[in-house]
């Protein structure tokens, strides 16, 4: 199968021996970890901050098919040092493969974090908030644990600590300010592992990124992204570039832990499908659009309905993704096979009256696969583990502006020009 990435993560305590079978537990791991902590260089005791929020632009890497992710590069440290970090907006925490050493990493594009002695306290807001449990001990107070579990089975053990970010505004400023970040010093890869530095967590805790450069006072805590169905396409924190008025917002659901919407409508072809009521939320951390498997087997069959005499038949041989087709010849581009598929949609409910959709053309939900086929890139979320969550992935994402508004609580997308960075600090949706 091709890579079906998943980005939810669940961050909790380490109370598990994690080496089945074997006499070293994490609480060993912790005191070795402790004792062999590389002595970084002093941070500044204070930083001055521009406290007018300006914003942050960086250019993505990556693609749906073939790599199946999206990552940025941010300089971390003192001095600073590249790394290479998958973008998602399903995980709070952001953490790199630690040399502290190492007790089991995976293959990285650079040489691993080498941490700074700035260790984030068991009690630090920052930790408290990455256990959610009531019964969160503090069995070491001087240093703060965590455990990362995605959806695909990998994993990251590790502890935080505080560094510098060196990054450039909007307003051509360069700002080093002290963020705290997850020090993996024990990965397990998982289903869709890929060599990687670490996981840029963008979601709505207090240990995300954004969340902490807002804290500060650097900027308003809004994330933005545009993914580029050519590859790439850029990633922005803060909210002065866009204008408001051309997306199309609907709340965030605020009990919700990830960037919901609420409930959905599924619609075809301008027809109401019957499903209804379905959770639903936007995830960059994974490659594809996963349905609930009720509202999946209806969208097949409405969708085979459809093709019954058109050119195409299913192509069994290509195990790119689930479901592919095939033509009489092979397709270059999705322009190619567009004409057979329908438009799909979510609707979503603002208030008693209005809603706001959010549309699936077939670049939405397709992919051409290396043997030339048009493969589904809509997936059974319920056979992944994700019961009945719904989950709006890259796939259909790409070529879009969408933005996560914590400040206002509304997720919004518009149309967009994805292939390049913005030139300016309004730029046209």
């Amino acid at each position: 199968m091709g890579k079906e990435k998943v980005g939810f993560c669940v961050v909790g305590g380490l109370v598990l021996v994690l080496f089945l079978g074997s006499s070293v537990t994490s609480d060993d791991k912790r005191q070795r970890w402790g004792k062999a902590m590389i002595s970084g260089e002093t941070m500044a005791s204070s930083m001055l901050f521009n406290r007018v929020p300006s914003s942050i632009v960086l250019p993505l890497h990556g693609n749906v098919y073939p790599n199946g992710y999206y990552n940025v590069t941010l300089n971390i440290g003192q001095p600073s040092k590249p790394y290479f970090l998958d973008v998602d907006t399903g995980s709070d925490l952001t953490w790199l493969q630690c040399d502290a050493p190492c007790v089991h990493c995976t293959e990285a594009p650079h040489p691993y974090y080498r941490p700074s002695n700035n260790l984030v306290a068991c009690m630090d807001p920052i930790c408290q908030s990455l256990h959610s449990n009531d019964d969160h001990r503090c069995e070491n107070p001087g240093q703060c644990d965590y455990e990362v579990d995605n959806a695909d089975g990998g994993s990251s053990l590790g502890v935080l600590v505080r560094d510098t970010f060196n990054l450039k505004f909007t307003n051509e400023k360069r700002q080093s300010p002290l963020l705290a970040l997850g020090c993996g010093y024990d990965q397990f890869p998982g289903g869709s592992h890929h060599p990687i530095d670490g996981v840029l967590g963008l979601g709505k805790g207090k240990s995300s990124i954004v969340s902490q450069l807002s804290s500060l006072g650097l900027v308003r805590n809004v994330i933005g992204h545009c993914l580029s169905r050519r590859g790439g396409g850029f990633l922005f924190f803060g909210d002065d570039l866009y204008d408001p008025s051309r997306v199309a917002w609907t709340p965030m659901s605020p009990d919700a832990k990830h960037y919901s919407p609420g409930l959905a409508e599924l619609t075809f072809d301008g027809k109401t499908t019957g499903f209804k009521k379905l959770l639903t939320t936007f995830d960059s951390g994974s490659s594809y659009t996963y349905l609930n498997s009720q509202a999946y087997q209806g969208l097949i069959s409405l969708l085979k309905k459809e093709l019954s005499g058109k050119p195409l038949r299913e192509a069994s041989d290509d195990q790119t993704l689930p479901l592919c087709w095939k033509g009489r010849k092979p397709f270059r581009s999705i322009r190619d096979v567009e004409k057979y598929f329908k438009t799909f949609a979510l609707s979503f409910t603002n208030d008693r009256k209005s809603k706001t959709l959010l549309e699936f053309p077939p670049e939405a939900y397709l992919i051409i696969s290396s043997k030339g086929n048009a493969c589904l890139g809509i997936l059974n979320g319920t056979e992944v583990g994700l019961n009945d969550l719904n989950v709006i992935g890259d796939i259909s994402m790409q070529d879009r502006v969408v933005i996560y508004d914590n400040e206002k609580e509304r997720i919004g997308w518009a149309p967009g020009n994805c292939n390049g960075l913005p030139k300016s600090k309004r730029f046209i949706i």
